[in-house]
């Protein structure tokens, strides 16, 4: 873009939303230049600030005119270049619009605003009995709009599922700029599910200004448990036994000794200094958690626990999970880089997977740290890197490519809830075949024809794969559907 269209930019876009809703100061803009995938940067052409789902049609209706590109915004969070602005193009930022619009107890709904935290809707009905059940790690700061957007988790996914779980409703400004609802307070909705096709786009499909989402009361009782081990697989091994046995965890969490050890030096958990350490949950009545804590103390002294603690108190169940929430943040203290995957394998596979990480691990010559929702088989590999060093960066995302071979070649998938921005796009392959990316673009381009929403994100484009992205891997499933029917 040219000096003098990015100032015609500028002023269409002062003409249309005021002074104080428009960036456009270089050193200003560089503040929106990566997500928290910051190996990759590029500087948007003008930053709008939001207030309103009218702002925010008015920004995407400047782009229609001026033909260019749009990202939208939350807090910045997303681990997968989801929200890396596009080279001349706006990025439209949602923090502002960050107001709990109505909190319905009878119908056990709350509406918000896309800015609004994760955390502050359980805030804002706790003192009622109610929580929002949806908690990735960074749910102090991660806003429900980009929850949207990429479909996140976190720990008690196992139990409770993903956002797509816990929206029914969403006002949504297309890349057109008309604003449409999809779903409504209901979770059951008649025709095809938009809602469902919306959730997880990651900003390819629109931008949601107004989100219904479903609040649950409070269980009766919660109790919280960590375990040591002498290695990951004993922690492996542990989950498996739980799940035998028919006890239904609301999460279950392991890290390994490195990922323990930053963590314990951040926020001082507690934790036993151990090869592999299970955070276990379990909720429901008094009764029911009272037998399962039972049955799973019992288990993990058949499998070989060296430790066994369970949370006395809520204070020391906020600190078991402190430090796990903190883990990403604290190998900041043990490497000057690192580099958050997310693959997702069956639990049945998760010692296997595990080993070959190792073994790639010690190939590149680098380090990585396990944590992960084990219940689900969601693994979070850190790889460790220092961006100083010449080669390091390049030979750490080659690392993190090759830990989802693993997990696709494992039967597994390319992510559990970070997405596939731009980070895993030229990976879309080894999971989806030619005729299965191009069902998915048609889907896509149904909302967004012209392809301005969050452009070079989710499927491989030759610019950024090159022309042969990679080879289309079949799934096992898949694998035995082919050999009944040969």
């Amino acid at each position: 873009m040219t000096t003098v269209a990015r100032e015609e930019l500028r002023d269409a876009a002062i003409e249309e939303l005021g002074s104080a809703a428009v960036v456009s100061e270089l050193e200003q803009l560089r503040t929106y230049d990566c997500d928290g995938l910051t190996g990759r940067r590029v500087v948007p052409a003008l930053v709008v600030l939001a207030s309103s789902a009218q702002d925010v049609q008015a920004a995407v209706r400047l782009c229609n005119r001026f033909d260019i590109p749009f990202v939208a915004r939350g807090a910045g969070t997303g681990l997968s270049g989801g929200a890396l602005p596009v080279e001349d193009g706006v990025v439209i930022s949602l923090q502002r619009m960050n107001r709990i619009l109505d909190v319905d107890l009878e119908g056990e709904r709350v509406v918000v605003e896309p800015g609004v935290t994760n955390l502050a809707v359980t805030q804002a009905v706790a003192a009622e009995g109610y929580y929002y059940a949806p908690d990735p790690s960074s749910q102090q700061v991660c806003t429900i709009g980009g929850n949207v957007a990429e479909n996140s988790g976190g720990a008690h996914c196992l139990k409770y599922g993903f956002t797509v779980n816990h929206v029914t409703g969403l006002d949504v400004v297309l890349p057109s700029g008309e604003l449409v609802q999809l779903g409504g307070a209901s979770v059951h909705t008649d025709g095809p599910d938009l809602l469902g096709a919306f959730i997880g786009s990651e900003g390819t499909m629109g931008i949601a200004t107004r989100i219904t989402l479903r609040i649950l009361r409070r269980p009766e009782s919660v109790r919280t448990l960590l375990a040591g081990f002498e290695s990951v697989d004993g922690a492996g091994l542990a989950v498996s036994e739980v799940i035998a046995a028919g006890v239904l965890a609301s999460a279950m969490e392991i890290m390994d000794r490195l990922t323990l050890e930053a963590a314990e030096a951040a926020v001082s958990a507690g934790y036993p200094l151990v090869e592999g350490l299970l955070l276990i949950e379990l909720d429901g009545t008094r009764e029911q958690v009272e037998e399962d804590t039972d049955r799973v103390i019992a288990i993990f002294e058949q499998v070989g626990a060296t430790e066994v603690r369970v949370a006395e108190s809520d204070a020391e169940r906020s600190l078991f999970w402190r430090g796990r929430k903190a883990a990403f943040a604290a190998v900041g203290r043990v490497s000057p880089d690192y580099y958050v995957q997310d693959g997702v394998v069956p639990r049945g596979e998760l010692t296997a997977v595990l080993r070959r990480i190792g073994q790639l691990a010690e190939e590149h010559g680098l380090r990585v740290g396990n944590v992960f929702h084990a219940g689900d088989g969601n693994l979070h590999p850190l790889v460790l890197y220092d961006a100083s060093v010449p080669g390091e960066l390049e030979k750490a995302g080659r690392l993190a490519e090759e830990i989802l071979v693993a997990c696709v070649d494992a039967g597994g998938s390319l992510t559990g809830e970070h997405g596939i921005g731009t980070d895993k796009a030229c990976s879309m392959p080894l999971m989806f075949s030619e005729d299965d990316l191009a069902t998915m673009t048609r889907l896509r381009r149904a909302f967004d024809p012209a392809g301005r929403a969050n452009p070079g994100k989710v499927f491989p484009t030759p610019r950024l794969c090159g022309e042969v992205p990679g080879p289309y891997r079949m799934h096992p499933l898949e694998k035995a559907g082919v050999a009944e029917r040969l």
